[in-house]
């Protein structure tokens, strides 16, 4: 009688020296010569037996069904053919054996389906069937458990996203750590794109330009929406704390998720076009936004009239920049006041340093005392004192409030350094703001836009504007004589 020999492995298995496929083959061939079968052909591959998609497994059945004689597809075990019991293929073969088709033959277990066995052999199949199955579910829920546990420890299971990085221990073991040019580039994304004055492919260019990445706007998407930058990780839609060092603030995080859910609620007509104000101005009659159409070369903005017709006039670009220029030079204050300003500032800095230097300490001690808690805490559980889950959640415990701690130092030393220059730059940037708005590229215009002014409409053929503080009392001031401290 003539046989098909068929030998799989998969994953799992590859590294049993027991279930490779030279040992399988070399079996079967040694079974089929025992009975005296012709080998006509011999199929091995490298396949799960538990998924349903099984192309390899689908083309051995074909070949097999497309015989006119009676063969003998030879197996060394069941679980070799399949750990499914509702696997249709498997079914498909069984009902060919039971009408004298084809003959199933498991060499290592000696169990042979044809049209004569018995109904003890009939259970003893499906049997063997279901213990093969029961092997790939005990597997996979051990697999799970682990996922889980390394989870609840804060651990990420896959590789490390942008601005971090994978690295292997002396030990052996794999851990994420923070790739700090890389995560540069991440802060500055987010702080980017939380000022409001970059669409998306903008600050794709952006990046291309600063740091010569060049990212889609789908992978710029992804980051600017994964909340694993500011301590935690998502997996199969639930939320895990990670114990890796967050690389921005959750309040930036959360003010970048408004701005993308607040711009994709926007309508723009000609929205890949690189116009400077487009979405920055609203109609002050209606609230709708200012559209910007391209006419003989020249940028036009016009409102929608979404709502209604009511007469909306057309404005040039040019038009809008030197109204806003005529704002930004409003600015300006006189040198001496800003002088006195900045001798106040500075002492006021030396006040601020002190606080901020009782806070660093604070903070520096707690960190110094969960380190050796942690510490501690290990050591407890080497010596039994501390079982697993006690350990686990304890540790997580710690992780989490080490990394918050980490990020609060960072923030606090930021802040310390940058008080006094963020105010002596506000203060320069009142009597340049004009010279820098006038001369600037698209972006960095937009981006002056809004940290500067709010809520820009436009009434008419007028543009109207709030200023934000502290530059709306600069503009306030203009006009008065003298000024009040």
């Amino acid at each position: 009688m003539k046989a098909i020999i068929i030998a799989r492995v998969s994953t799992e298995e590859q590294k049993e020296a027991g279930n490779s496929l030279p040992a399988q083959i070399a079996r079967l061939e040694k079974y089929c010569q025992s009975k005296g079968f012709e080998i006509i052909q011999t199929c091995s591959f490298d396949e799960s037996a538990y998924k349903n998609q099984r192309d390899e497994f689908d083309r051995i059945i074909d070949f097999v069904l497309m015989q006119s004689d009676k063969i003998v597809v030879c197996c060394d075990k069941v679980d070799r053919l399949s750990r499914n019991v509702f696997d249709k293929r498997v079914a498909q073969l069984y009902d060919k054996a039971l009408n004298d088709e084809v003959e199933l033959h498991f060499a290592s277990e000696g169990q042979i389906i044809n049209s004569r066995i018995s109904a003890v052999e009939k259970f003893q199949f499906s049997m063997s069937l279901g213990l093969a199955k029961y092997y790939s579910d005990a597997i996979s829920d051990n697999v799970k458990r682990a996922q889980e546990q390394k989870l609840r420890k804060g651990e990420w299971l896959s590789k490390a996203p942008f601005g971090y990085k994978n690295v292997t221990l002396a030990n052996d073991n794999t851990d994420i750590i923070v790739d700090e040019h890389n995560a540069h580039i991440v802060k500055r994304v987010f702080e980017l794109y939380a000022t409001g004055a970059f669409s998306m492919e903008l600050l794709c260019q952006k990046v291309k330009t600063d740091f010569d990445i060049l990212w889609r706007k789908n992978a710029l998407n992804r980051i600017l929406r994964n909340p694993f930058y500011h301590g935690t990780m998502i997996v199969k839609g639930k939320s895990y704390a990670h114990r890796y060092p967050p690389i921005i603030a959750q309040s930036l995080f959360e003010q970048v998720q408004q701005m993308i859910d607040g711009f994709k609620k926007k309508s723009f007509k000609y929205v890949g076009l690189p116009f400077i104000y487009r979405g920055l101005i609203r109609c002050s009659e209606c609230g709708c936004s200012i559209s910007p159409e391209r006419h003989k070369g020249h940028a036009y903005y016009h409102c929608t009239e979404y709502k209604g017709k009511h007469g909306a006039k057309w404005l040039r670009e040019e038009e809008i920049t030197r109204q806003l220029g005529q704002v930004f030079k409003s600015l300006q204050m006189p040198p001496n006041v800003q002088e006195q300003i900045l001798h106040t500032l500075n002492k006021v800095h030396q006040g601020k340093m002190e606080f901020h230097n009782s806070q660093l300490n604070r903070l520096m001690k707690e960190q110094t005392d969960l380190t050796k808690m942690m510490d501690n805490l290990y050591l407890d559980k080497l010596k039994g004192e501390i079982n697993e889950e006690r350990f686990d959640k304890f540790s997580q415990q710690f992780t989490a409030r080490k990394a918050d701690i980490s990020l609060r130092l960072s923030e606090l030393q930021e802040a310390e350094n940058n008080y006094y220059i963020t105010a002596k730059y506000v203060l320069e940037l009142t009597s340049k703001a004009y010279d820098l708005f006038m001369s600037s590229e698209m972006e960095e215009r937009r981006q002056l836009i809004t940290l500067v002014l709010q809520n820009l409409r436009l009434s008419g053929e007028k543009i109207v504007v709030d200023a934000i503080s502290p530059f709306n009392i600069v503009i306030n001031e203009k006009d008065r004589i003298g000024w009040r401290g």
